[in-house]
């Protein structure tokens, strides 16, 4: 066990890469090694602040187009500007706050500039049935859902983080940690999982065609009933999932342990573990909201206690969603169906194709007006995904897809935010209250992964170490919605963790 005590050779020693949490209950936490970095955030804090709350709206707001500066306009460049500025807020920050991150990140690229865009530009990616009043009430419950979820994330950073007495925390007494047996089970399943995945829909090479040509081969495949795609889910979740859990446990052990590194049998494990996620988990053949959540949840395990990682993650998301993500969709369709990018300006993309967030939180709120909040159903369905329509014949439709048949589209393959899946059941009640919950559990988990990833943390085993990882890279989905299309590949991780978990220390997952 690490002595409380340490010589100052020892505390030289110690990467300034990881910030040393204290061992008092309830005391202070000492910053990130505030010198170094309090000289670069001054440097950078000002041109940072200014680009994403001021310079780069005014370029949005100075595009010709036939919007109106009505409510609507307003309220956007405010919501914007809030945006960015929380967004810089945490990038600027000593302390690495890795879900608080992302979420700030999406709101402020998919509920911020993409709709104020549209707003200017006066065009939608989908078009919005309702009247203009529904517009403006969905921006204003957006932006009083990120204050509520500020709040959640203040009360929980007010509360300290108490080591509980080990009786009360587990059979052993410490933080859950990969079992080394049931770890190895794991990688199994994940090779076999995978195997039959590949197997059932014709070998590897499908997975470097289009993702036009997956979905024909899995509706081929009988894997999906008529009217369920519960069994392709499952299909294709324990196909992709477990490799990627295999690929980041191995990656954690060796980033943090030094005795892994000299361990041929863990390099091998990890190298057929990359080979195998190129193959289930390439960009190609998957969803990009997929493979960002493989590609974050990777490098924020490989650079566990990176700040500099961790920040230019953040920064330079928001170039790369305004000018790569909407034309990284050139796998989606074969050939024939591939659709010619055409653009005029850099921010046409934001009107024309894939953020369509606030706009179809106003469709949603009409379509409430209509037939009333669901309370709870939705949500519920979504918990129970797992649940076949074969058995449950009433069970609920993606928040999307019955919001798009009842605007009549034939493509109902449409998002529903998350402030949309709380609108819906439960009106603003429930976008205040379920967005603060979420900010007080997003800002605990910080927390708790911040200790995780320090010395004192519980070593190379760590289950947080990859769970915070993993889940700020699927934030991204959970928030896009819908969530009945997201509750799958997360209850299958969850499931994965929770089988390899075990309170008790193992002298071996804590070795360096």
């Amino acid at each position: 066990m690490t002595s409380v005590h340490t010589s100052a050779q020892e505390q030289a020693a110690r990467p300034v890469t990881s910030p040393q949490w204290p061992r008092r209950s309830g005391a202070p936490e000492p910053p990130e090694h505030p010198i170094a970095w309090s000289m670069l955030s001054r440097a950078l804090s000002v041109p940072l602040i200014l680009g994403l709350v001021c310079f780069l709206p005014a370029v949005i707001a100075a595009q010709p187009g036939s919007g109106v500066r009505d409510t609507a306009y307003w309220l956007q460049l405010v919501l914007t500007c809030y945006a960015g500025a929380r967004l810089a807020t945490m990038i600027l920050s000593t302390r690495r706050r890795l879900l608080q991150g992302v979420f700030w990140m999406f709101v402020y690229i998919a509920m911020g500039v993409a709709p104020f865009a549209q707003v200017v530009i006066g065009q939608t990616p989908t078009p919005m049935v309702g009247p203009r009043q529904d517009l403006v009430t969905a921006i204003a419950m957006v932006l009083v859902g990120c204050a509520a979820f500020d709040l959640g994330a203040l009360l929980a950073s007010r509360r300290p983080l108490r080591r509980r007495p080990p009786s009360t925390r587990g059979p052993g007494g410490g933080p859950a940690v990969a079992h080394p047996v049931r770890l190895r089970l794991l990688v199994l399943l994940a090779f076999a999982a995978s195997a039959f995945y590949v197997m059932k829909l014709g070998g590897p090479s499908v997975f470097f065609s289009s993702r036009q040509e997956i979905n024909e081969t899995v509706a081929a495949s009988g894997v999906a009933s008529e009217g369920s795609n519960v069994g392709s889910a499952f299909v294709k979740g324990f196909g992709q999932v477990p490799a990627l859990l295999a690929l980041l446990f191995y990656t954690r052990r060796l980033a943090t342990s030094y005795r892994a590194r000299r361990s041929p049998s863990t390099v091998l494990v990890w190298v057929a573990s990359v080979a195998l996620n190129l193959v289930v988990n390439n960009p190609v053949s998957n969803a990009r909201y997929w493979f960002l959540t493989v590609l974050l949840a990777f490098v924020f395990t490989a650079f566990p206690s990176s700040a500099a990682i961790y920040r230019i993650v953040l920064a330079t998301g928001v170039v790369g969603a305004l000018v790569v993500f909407p034309y990284a969709d050139k796998f989606r369709y074969d050939d024939a169906g591939q659709r010619p990018a055409q653009s005029a300006s850099v921010f046409e993309p934001l009107v024309t194709k894939d953020y369509d967030q606030m706009v179809m939180f106003a469709n949603s709120i009409s379509w409430v007006d209509t037939r009333g909040h669901t309370y709870g159903r939705q949500l519920t369905g979504s918990a129970l995904f797992f649940v076949p329509r074969a058995v449950w014949s009433g069970k609920p439709e993606d928040t999307g897809v019955r919001v798009g048949q009842w605007m009549g589209l034939r493509m109902t393959n449409l998002s529903a935010p998350l402030w949309t899946e709380f609108w819906v059941d439960f009106g603003a009640s429930g976008v205040i209250g379920g967005l603060a919950l979420i900010g007080y559990a997003v800002a605990r988990t910080d927390r708790r992964y911040a200790l995780a990833v320090t010395r004192a943390g519980p070593g190379p085993g760590s289950v947080l170490a990859i769970a915070a990882p993993l889940i700020a890279g699927y934030t991204f989905i959970l928030l896009r919605g819908p969530l009945l299309q997201a509750a799958g590949k997360l209850a299958i991780a969850a499931l994965c963790l929770l089988l390899i978990s075990t309170f008790k220390e193992h002298r071996a997952a804590r070795r360096r």
